[in-house]
Formats: structure tokens, C-alpha cells, sequence
């Protein structure tokens, strides 16, 4: 079936129907230039919307078989990645809270996708690490984004990967940018080999 994109614009209304006022009284003095320039990051925001749909979307009909959601996939892809992960630290990557991490954890220990061993120095530590069959997930749905990820980087041209990097990078909490750089071993443009020897 058919549907019609309308601007996400177009569509934001008040609970009374009528349009509502995207800008403050001031704002609507600005010149021109400044609304087309708030128009072009409104639109950068909707592709934004949109990328992350099909990017999530593949992975998405592979969880679904498992019963399992966005939330499962992000667990199994960080104790995938890096093997001996703290539960402590998986909170703070996540940013999610106990009792919610809990309740993902205990689905993917309990059908054998994640194992929990106690810490060598600390026996109360809890570190983590995919079994044989998390791997094969966590492999699976990394080759589907990775696709989708080359296929994209391919279509906008030679420099797109360093900008991409910069780009998201940025779109990063300042505080927390140099955690995420040593998490995911960002590269310096044009090397291939990054994060693949964690």
C-alpha cells in the first residue's frame, strides 16, 4: 500500500487542532535566512528519525523471532564486544536503570545467550560475557547494520566516513564523548581495522 510523506511540520498541532507556534514571539522577527536554516536542521532531524527506523528496522524481524526487543540487542552487542564486561559498567553504557537491566539480563542468561561468572579478585563482581549462541546473534544482527552502514557510507562518497564519525561523534554528550571514543576504539579516517581485536 501506498502512503504520502507529509513534513513533519505539517502535522504538529496542539490538543485544540490549531497549528502550534514552532518559534517564540522574538524568533519570529529573525530574518529569512535564519528560518531556512531551522527548516534545513528540521529536516535533518525527520532523515535522522527516519535512518534509525531502517537501521533498527533489520535487526528488529530477527529479535522479534527470539521475543526479544532494542533493549536485548544492546546488552548482547556490549558483552559481545567486549568479553569480561562489568554489570556496573553496563548500566553506565546503557544508562538504563537496574531494575531494567535486570529483567533483560535474566531473559538472555536464562536462554543461554549471556553467561555471569563471579570476578577473579572481587567474587562479588558480576562480568559477562556471550556463550557460543549469543555470538552467533550478536554476529548476525552487527552483519545486518554493518550492510546497511557500507552501503550508506558508499552512496555519500569518499569522505563520508570521517565526517560521519565527526557527526556522531559530536551528537554525543561532551561528558560523555571520551568514554564512548575508548569504548568503540575510534580510528582515525580510512582505517578498517577498528574494534576488530577487542
Amino acid at each position: 500500500m501506498a502512503f504520502k510523506y507529509v513534513n513533519m511540520a505539517d502535522i504538529t498541532r496542539d490538543p485544540s487542532g490549531a497549528r502550534r507556534q514552532n518559534l517564540t514571539r522574538d524568533s519570529a522577527q529573525d530574518a529569512p535566512s535564519s528560518a531556512n536554516g531551522r527548516a534545513d536542521l528540521i529536516t535533518h532531524v525527520e532523515l535522522f528519525f527516519f535512518a534509525y527506523r531502517d537501521f533498527t528496522g533489520d535487526p528488529d524481524a530477527v529479535l522479534a523471532q527470539y521475543g526479544f526487543g532494542r533493549a536485548h540487542h544492546r546488552v548482547l552487542h556490549f558483552v559481545h564486544r567486549n568479553p569480561g564486561l562489568r554489570v556496573a559498567n553496563l548500566l553506565e553504557i546503557l544508562k538504563i536503570t537496574k531494575q531494567s537491566l535486570a529483567r533483560v539480563l535474566k531473559q538472555l542468561i536464562g536462554e543461554g545467550f549471556i553467561t555471569q561468572r563471579a570476578g577473579a579478585e572481587d567474587r562479588r563482581e558480576r562480568l559477562l560475557y556471550a556463550t557460543v549462541k549469543g555470538t552467533r546473534l550478536a554476529e548476525k544482527l552487527t552483519a545486518l547494520q554493518v550492510k546497511r552502514v557500507e552501503a550508506a557510507l558508499a552512496a555519500a562518497g569518499p569522505e563520508a566516513e570521517a565526517a560521519t564519525k565527526r557527526f556522531l561523534l559530536a551528537m554525543i554528550s561532551e561528558e560523555d564523548r571520551a568514554q564512548v571514543e575508548a569504548l568503540v576504539r575510534v580510528s582515525p579516517a580510512g582505517d578498517k581495522t577498528s574494534g576488530e581485536n577487542r
